[in-house]
């Protein structure tokens, strides 16, 4: 990777707002929590828009605390703890259903997001990387926020940002744009992650498996994103 490669604070101005755009509670937690928790230190916005509560989550803790009935409770109130601890200001709850993203109505998933970026006229959207995030929900979010963004005229259409998981997502889309360097955010990226107690525990910050702080830097300190060209 190029070490001069710029970051999404050279990219944005310190005070604007970044809008996320994501499908389930937890998938801020291991990807961007630091950059977001970042750029509200420097005096920046961030809108969170989570398309579901998660409620087709297979787990219900570890051990089990809950079930399939009160699993949307106990993930709403995960994802309010895990905004609170990265710092956002603006959590929404747009309330589509779990594991169907793909089949839902494209003028209203694309209305809904459309309608967010012309109330916030956020300077970047970040989302998942359509074809590459492995779970059928995080790619049709992540084309549906392109959809939206391209009926923008494009001189008001923001930054995209996206993240990408999959086995050929270096092979087919090159090495990330931006490598941000989130080690100084590291205390607020764990405690999002641990937020989400019913999807897994963190072992990274607990008992015998902790990890000392020099690995849970290497680990988890550099997020990694792709420019979207809209």
């Amino acid at each position: 990777m190029d070490n001069n490669k710029k970051t999404t604070f050279s990219l944005i101005p310190a005070d604007s707002r970044i809008l996320v755009v994501l499908p389930h509670p937890d998938d801020e937690a291991f990807s961007l929590s630091g950059t977001l928790a970042k750029h509200i230190a420097q005096g920046g916005q961030v809108t969170y828009a989570c398309l579901t509560l998660g409620e087709m989550g297979r787990n219900m803790g570890i051990p089990p605390f809950t079930n399939r009935i009160g699993l949307p409770t106990i993930r709403k109130g995960e994802l309010e703890k895990s905004a609170e601890a990265i710092g956002i200001q603006d959590l929404r709850m747009l309330g589509f259903h779990d594991k169907t993203i793909e089949f839902e109505v494209k003028e209203v998933l694309d209305g809904t997001i459309y309608d967010l970026i012309v109330e916030l006229k956020p300077s970047l959207i970040v989302t998942f990387s359509p074809g590459y995030s492995v779970h059928p929900d995080h790619d049709a979010t992540g084309a549906a926020v392109v959809r939206a963004v391209e009926r923008l005229p494009q001189s008001e259409r923001p930054l995209l940002h996206t993240m990408a998981f999959s086995k050929n997502c270096y092979a087919e889309l090159g090495q990330p744009d931006i490598e941000n360097d989130v080690s100084d955010f590291l205390e607020n990226k764990m405690k999002s992650i641990q937020a989400h107690r019913s999807q897994f525990q963190a072992v990274e910050m607990l008992g015998q498996n902790k990890l000392k702080d020099k690995e849970i830097k290497e680990r988890f300190g550099k997020e990694r994103f792709w420019t979207h060209s809209v």
